[in-house]
């Protein structure tokens, strides 16, 4: 680096210097964050592989639970679901396809209102963004009651918050996950603190697996990125150690 008139060799090492251990600072940091999240989403997987692997069956009335709102379980029972417009999760990816996720209302035999993941389906009406009319229907679903068990898990994250999370019509299509607003639109006393998320084997729903994570990165990846920005901050102190080491040579 070539000097201007009237800047010391010394300025320009402190001056380098700091902006390297700016770098080195961030990269750390976000090579942290990075660990972080490897970290909690293997924790998140190795609850639910146990959950799964032992499928002993609690209440639905787990899902009010505000102590366990982070937690996973099975749980079972009966009820019916409520005939009210469904809510629909824009944005939804399975096997490669944009859709959407549908959430019911279920009322548990003996227990408060709940909601129920019925799974992932094509959006019919590319206007209105909405699934076809049947799935919004909820045909085969209504005025009977029905069995059903599953795993009980957090909702999934609203992310960044712009614009109403809800748009009114046949069915309430949501651009993000917002409890509050779920529980205003179904007259819920308590938001939605989980969802049931049904057992992929009930006949009853639409295409659905028990997947935590989706669309989100793996932990596997997570790791990757985080060895990406140590390697970064290496980077940047190898480089800081040879300018100075040239330097002091001239």
């Amino acid at each position: 680096m070539e000097r201007g008139p009237g800047v010391s060799l010394r300025t320009t090492r402190i001056v380098g210097w700091i902006v390297a251990l700016v770098v080195i600072a961030t990269c750390s940091a976000l090579g942290q964050w990075q660990l972080t999240r490897m970290h909690d989403k293997r924790a998140t997987l190795d609850a639910v592989d146990r959950v799964l692997a032992e499928r002993t069956p609690g209440p639905l009335a787990r899902a009010a639970q505000p102590e366990r709102a982070r937690d996973y379980d099975w749980a079972a029972g009966t009820g019916r679901f409520v005939d009210a417009p469904a809510f629909v999760l824009d944005n939804q990816i399975h096997a490669g396809q944009p859709g959407l996720r549908v959430y019911r209302l279920f009322q548990p035999t003996g227990g408060a209102p709940m909601l129920v993941d019925l799974g992932w389906t094509p959006i019919a009406d590319r206007v209105t963004r909405l699934p076809a009319a049947e799935v919004v229907r909820g045909e085969g679903l209504l005025d009977r009651d029905i069995a059903v068990r599953g795993l009980l898990a957090p909702p999934p994250s609203a992310g960044l918050a712009m614009g109403p999370a809800l748009g009114a019509g046949d069915a309430w299509l949501m651009t993000r996950f917002d409890a509050d607003a779920i529980a205003a639109a179904a007259g819920l006393q308590v938001p939605p603190r989980r969802v049931l998320r049904l057992d992929p084997a009930l006949p009853l729903g639409y295409a659905r697996d028990l997947d935590v994570l989706p669309n989100t990165l793996s932990p596997d990846k997570h790791l990757g990125y985080a060895v990406q920005w140590f390697g970064l901050a290496l980077a940047a102190l190898v480089i800081a150690l040879v300018l100075t080491f040239r330097s002091v040579r001239r």
